[in-house]
């Protein structure tokens, strides 16, 4: 079955006041792909993403959902209707409600503020819910306060926010910062879980040894171009890669 592209990036160059963040960065990435991006800080990680959820516009180049959806020129609530969803590095739960509201809540969005405090969960949204907590790990205490979880519990919740969406292209932020190693090992799992022929998920870590587990391919960026691609074995032997970035 031959790949579908998720996110295709053609010629991406992004400046800051004179500041090249990106430079003719070209670049596809695939369904049921995990994909991970590696660099120094100050590589163009972050701002990619950025582009990739309309937080910043590009300089010029092109960036395509399915290589049919522009999305160089639309504004966060329009790329995240269309299933593209961001999680940053700091956990962003609502501390006061229990874990299942944090879901409840995440899966009324788009409804309006109003609507979403009004209205009541479909049977199959009730489901969905249901089988988020499983998947997160988090179904044996639903009624848990988020504020109480641990670091680690608190990220898986807010993966589980964005799942009950559905999204067609995860983008996850450094994930396992400040994590044990037991919820390293965990959220190692549930990553690969996330798996599906009908999406994406894209990993910014810097954390190696997590990224051999999860990846199916390594890009590296530096100075804002791509200065490797393949899997972490290969990464590791790269001349270059080790020279700026592994070698550090």
């Amino acid at each position: 079955m031959p790949e579908r592209t998720a996110i295709y990036v053609d010629g991406l160059h992004v400046n800051f006041s004179g500041f090249s963040a990106i430079t003719n960065l070209s670049l596809e990435i695939f369904y049921g792909q995990v994909r991970a991006i590696i660099g120094p800080n100050g590589a163009g990680k972050t701002t990619f993403l950025d582009v990739l959820t309309g937080k910043t516009r590009p300089t010029r180049g092109e960036v395509f959902l399915d290589k049919s959806t522009d999305l160089g020129r639309r504004d966060e609530a329009w790329i995240a209707r269309r299933g593209i969803s961001r999680k940053f590095q700091k956990p962003s739960v609502f501390d006061a409600l229990s874990i299942a509201q944090n879901l409840e809540l995440a899966i009324r969005r788009g409804r309006g503020y109003g609507a979403m405090l009004r209205s009541w969960l479909r049977a199959d949204e009730r489901e969905r819910v249901a089988a988020v907590m499983r998947r997160i790990g988090l179904e044996a205490v639903p009624n848990e306060l988020a504020g109480t979880l641990s670091h680690g519990q608190k990220q898986w919740l807010e993966i589980g926010m964005m799942l009950v969406a559905d999204p067609k292209v995860l983008l996850l932020d450094e994930p396992v910062a400040g994590m044990s190693e037991h919820e390293t090992e965990r959220t190692a799992e549930l990553i690969r879980s996330l798996q599906s022929p009908e999406r994406a998920v894209v990993v910014i870590e810097h954390d190696m040894e997590f990224v051999e587990r999860i990846a199916d391919l390594v890009t590296v960026l530096h100075e804002g171009r791509i200065l490797g691609e393949g899997s972490m074995h290969a990464i590791r032997q790269d001349p270059r890669v080790i020279e700026v970035y592994l070698g550090r």
